[in-house]
Protein backbone atom coordinates (compact mmCIF):
# COMPACT_ATOMS: atom_id res chain seq x y z
CA UNK A 1 0.00 0.00 0.00
CA UNK A 2 1.58 3.41 -0.91
CA UNK A 3 2.06 5.64 1.59
CA UNK A 4 1.04 8.81 -0.07
CA UNK A 5 -2.77 8.03 0.25
CA UNK A 6 -2.62 8.74 3.87
CA UNK A 7 -1.62 12.70 2.79
CA UNK A 8 -4.89 13.29 1.07
CA UNK A 9 -6.88 11.95 3.93
CA UNK A 10 -7.94 15.20 6.14
CA UNK A 11 -10.15 15.47 9.60
CA UNK A 12 -13.57 16.44 9.91
CA UNK A 13 -14.65 19.54 8.29
CA UNK A 14 -14.58 22.59 11.31
CA UNK A 15 -17.77 24.05 12.09
CA UNK A 16 -18.59 27.31 10.16
CA UNK A 17 -17.76 30.69 12.40
CA UNK A 18 -21.54 31.67 11.59
CA UNK A 19 -22.35 29.24 14.38
CA UNK A 20 -20.13 31.08 16.62
CA UNK A 21 -22.07 34.20 16.18
CA UNK A 22 -25.69 32.80 16.58
CA UNK A 23 -24.68 31.71 19.67
CA UNK A 24 -23.19 34.65 20.79
CA UNK A 25 -26.31 36.47 19.85
CA UNK A 26 -28.92 34.16 20.97
CA UNK A 27 -26.68 34.40 24.79
CA UNK A 28 -26.56 38.45 24.73
CA UNK A 29 -30.56 38.24 23.80
CA UNK A 30 -31.26 36.31 26.68
CA UNK A 31 -29.41 38.10 28.75
CA UNK A 32 -30.98 41.56 27.56
CA UNK A 33 -34.18 39.83 27.89
CA UNK A 34 -33.73 38.91 31.91
CA UNK A 35 -32.60 42.19 32.23
CA UNK A 36 -35.82 43.48 30.75
CA UNK A 37 -37.89 41.54 32.96
CA UNK A 38 -35.98 42.62 36.31
CA UNK A 39 -35.55 46.28 35.28
CA UNK A 40 -39.85 46.48 34.39
CA UNK A 41 -41.17 44.71 36.99
CA UNK A 42 -38.73 45.56 40.00
CA UNK A 43 -40.50 46.84 43.17
CA UNK A 44 -40.76 50.52 43.53
CA UNK A 45 -40.05 51.43 40.16
CA UNK A 46 -41.94 54.41 39.01
CA UNK A 47 -44.15 54.07 35.64
CA UNK A 48 -42.14 55.74 32.70
CA UNK A 49 -44.99 55.38 30.20
CA UNK A 50 -46.05 58.61 27.79
CA UNK A 51 -48.60 61.00 29.36
CA UNK A 52 -51.69 59.64 27.08
CA UNK A 53 -51.29 55.37 27.40
CA UNK A 54 -50.84 56.84 31.34
CA UNK A 55 -54.13 58.89 31.39
CA UNK A 56 -55.69 56.25 29.41
CA UNK A 57 -54.97 53.53 32.07
CA UNK A 58 -55.90 55.63 34.84
CA UNK A 59 -59.00 56.05 32.86
CA UNK A 60 -59.77 52.43 31.93
CA UNK A 61 -58.55 51.69 35.87
CA UNK A 62 -61.36 53.86 37.18
CA UNK A 63 -64.01 52.75 35.09
CA UNK A 64 -63.47 49.53 36.54
CA UNK A 65 -63.28 50.64 39.98
CA UNK A 66 -66.25 52.52 39.57
CA UNK A 67 -68.41 49.48 37.98
CA UNK A 68 -67.26 47.32 41.01
CA UNK A 69 -68.08 49.74 43.18
CA UNK A 70 -71.69 50.12 41.86
CA UNK A 71 -72.33 46.33 41.71
CA UNK A 72 -71.49 46.09 45.52
CA UNK A 73 -74.22 48.75 46.08
CA UNK A 74 -76.87 46.73 43.59
CA UNK A 75 -76.34 44.15 45.65
CA UNK A 76 -76.60 45.50 48.58
CA UNK A 77 -80.00 47.08 47.58
CA UNK A 78 -81.04 44.08 46.18
CA UNK A 79 -80.58 42.49 49.61
CA UNK A 80 -78.18 39.34 48.53
CA UNK A 81 -75.19 41.68 50.53
CA UNK A 82 -74.88 42.35 54.46
CA UNK A 83 -73.57 45.43 55.74
CA UNK A 84 -70.26 43.43 56.48
CA UNK A 85 -70.03 41.92 53.76
CA UNK A 86 -70.27 45.04 51.67
CA UNK A 87 -67.80 47.05 53.78
CA UNK A 88 -64.99 44.73 52.51
CA UNK A 89 -66.07 44.74 48.86
CA UNK A 90 -66.21 48.62 48.78
CA UNK A 91 -62.83 48.46 50.98
CA UNK A 92 -61.00 46.04 48.77
CA UNK A 93 -62.53 47.98 45.45
CA UNK A 94 -60.91 51.33 46.56
CA UNK A 95 -57.42 49.75 48.12
CA UNK A 96 -57.36 47.93 44.35
CA UNK A 97 -58.07 51.30 43.08
CA UNK A 98 -55.74 53.34 45.25
CA UNK A 99 -52.94 50.88 44.51
CA UNK A 100 -53.54 50.66 40.50
CA UNK A 101 -53.85 54.60 40.44
CA UNK A 102 -50.59 55.33 42.91
CA UNK A 103 -48.42 52.27 42.84
CA UNK A 104 -47.84 52.28 46.54
CA UNK A 105 -49.02 48.35 47.84
CA UNK A 106 -52.59 50.23 49.91
CA UNK A 107 -53.88 46.68 50.45
CA UNK A 108 -51.66 46.06 53.15
CA UNK A 109 -51.59 49.18 54.62
CA UNK A 110 -53.40 49.73 58.39
CA UNK A 111 -56.26 52.47 58.35
CA UNK A 112 -54.02 55.01 60.73
CA UNK A 113 -51.10 54.72 58.96
CA UNK A 114 -53.25 55.53 55.60
CA UNK A 115 -52.84 59.02 56.13
CA UNK A 116 -48.77 59.24 57.21
CA UNK A 117 -47.58 56.25 54.29
CA UNK A 118 -45.58 57.82 51.22
CA UNK A 119 -45.89 61.68 52.40
CA UNK A 120 -49.71 61.58 53.11
CA UNK A 121 -50.35 60.74 49.08
CA UNK A 122 -53.13 57.96 50.76
CA UNK A 123 -54.60 60.55 52.72
CA UNK A 124 -57.77 61.93 51.01
CA UNK A 125 -59.01 57.92 51.15
CA UNK A 126 -58.19 58.08 54.98
CA UNK A 127 -61.64 59.05 55.74
CA UNK A 128 -63.97 56.47 53.33
CA UNK A 129 -61.32 53.42 54.42
CA UNK A 130 -61.90 54.41 57.91
CA UNK A 131 -65.84 54.42 57.68
CA UNK A 132 -65.38 51.27 55.45
CA UNK A 133 -63.48 49.27 57.95
CA UNK A 134 -65.71 50.69 60.78
CA UNK A 135 -68.69 49.17 58.90
CA UNK A 136 -67.24 45.58 58.18
CA UNK A 137 -65.60 45.04 61.60
CA UNK A 138 -68.22 47.01 64.00
CA UNK A 139 -71.70 45.34 64.37
CA UNK A 140 -72.77 48.26 66.24
CA UNK A 141 -71.50 50.41 63.93
CA UNK A 142 -73.61 53.84 62.74
CA UNK A 143 -71.81 54.79 59.39
CA UNK A 144 -74.63 54.67 56.57
CA UNK A 145 -73.68 51.83 54.49
CA UNK A 146 -74.91 53.83 51.28
CA UNK A 147 -73.59 56.72 51.73
CA UNK A 148 -70.35 55.24 52.65
CA UNK A 149 -70.95 53.72 49.42
CA UNK A 150 -71.44 56.67 47.75
CA UNK A 151 -68.21 58.10 49.44
CA UNK A 152 -66.23 55.46 48.06
CA UNK A 153 -67.53 56.30 44.54
CA UNK A 154 -67.08 59.72 44.59
CA UNK A 155 -63.18 59.37 46.46
CA UNK A 156 -62.37 56.91 43.10
CA UNK A 157 -64.22 59.28 40.15
CA UNK A 158 -62.06 62.23 41.51
CA UNK A 159 -59.33 60.73 42.74
CA UNK A 160 -56.06 62.72 40.57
Amino acid sequence: MPDDLLGSLIGPTPYSSIWVWIAAGLTVLTVLWYVGVFWWTAPGRTRSEPSMIGAARVALQRRRALRAIQAVQNGYRAGQLTATAVGAALGEEVRRFLHDATGLRAEYVQVPDIATVAGGVLAPAAAVLADLEDVQFNADSTVDVVAAGRAAEELVRQWT
